[in-house]
């Protein structure tokens, strides 16, 4: 933790007393503390994310940090912009954040401690769809169903995109250098000869990548014509559980999207994980003196 070891008073004194006793003047600069530095901000992303509210009304105040510390609300793209300029400059900043994400590939980054497990510790990521879908577009459905994957694929996908491709591009080039894992998810899947599938999605890139994976694969391998549609998280689940789209592959279980699978659970279909060993935290550049969140609560 950062640590206030002299204040300007201080500093003076002790070089009067250096001078005074007849030795060389020295000087102690001020170190201020890790949240004076970052005027108690945290750079958040989109406020109807899971994860905003989960480090608002859970982690600040579980750790004692909600009366000074403040999560600004952006996006996902916002956040990332002002992770990579501070990182650039060497400077100090605290993002919300999660794994996996390209940012990890990009830049030299660690995830704070937290041991009060205030963020809930690894998470899943579930596919969801409407019910009815198995009748409607049983082909679409057996591919929903056998969709799974490893955090390290998906990251492959968003480090493609993160480097200028497009969704579609990145997602062509991964399939054709995992045709043995696409097999798996396509096997004995009836064609749908044409037949559309509503997908919707969240800007985050983690289910940017996902999704548009899903559309490749669906579009070429299987003969759908996919409507990719981004909302926020809340719309998201409305939107299946309402029957308006199809499926979704980014549903973050059992916490970052709770109270939404609390609210609809009676109103959709979970086909289970798709992708396991996902978290959810605070990250900071790797150059940052601080290892855990308690590191963020200033010494009296």
């Amino acid at each position: 933790m950062f640590k206030r070891i002299f204040g300007v008073t201080s500093a003076l004194a002790l070089s009067i007393g250096l001078t005074a006793c007849g030795g060389s003047e020295e000087t102690t600069s001020e170190s201020t503390s890790i949240g004076e530095q970052l005027d108690y901000q945290i750079v958040g992303i989109d406020p109807g994310a899971g994860l905003m509210d989960m480090t608002i009304n859970k982690v600040l105040p579980e750790y004692g940090l909600d009366e000074k510390w403040e999560v600004s609300e952006g996006s996902g793209a916002a956040m990332t912009a002002a992770l990579k300029k501070a990182y650039d400059a060497e400077e100090p900043i605290i993002v919300t954040g999660w794994i996996p994400h390209w940012k990890f590939s990009e830049f030299d980054l660690k995830m704070l401690e937290d041991p009060k497990g205030a963020f809930g510790g690894e998470e899943d990521i579930n596919t969801i769809v409407r019910q009815g879908l198995k009748e409607d577009l049983p082909g679409a459905y057996t591919f929903f169903d056998q969709f799974q994957w490893e955090p390290e694929h998906l990251q492959d996908v968003m480090v493609k995109i993160e480097s200028g491709l497009e969704g579609q591009e990145a997602a062509k080039e991964w399939v054709e250098s995992n045709e043995d894992l696409v097999n798996t998810w396509i096997e004995g899947v009836e064609p749908g000869n044409g037949a559309e599938v509503k997908v919707t999605y969240v800007a985050w890139s983690d289910v940017i990548a996902s999704s548009n994976v899903v559309k490749y694969v669906l579009e070429n391998k299987l003969d759908y014509t996919v409507n990719l549609i981004q909302v926020d998280a809340g719309p998201m689940w409305a939107s299946v559980a309402d029957g308006s789209a199809d499926a979704m592959v980014g549903a973050w279980l059992p916490t970052t999207h709770a109270a939404y699978y609390e609210e609809y659970k009676e109103d959709f279909e979970d086909l289970g994980v798709n992708l396991t060993g996902t978290r959810n935290g605070l990250v900071v550049p790797a150059y940052t003196e601080i290892d855990s969140i308690e590191d963020l609560i200033d010494e009296e």
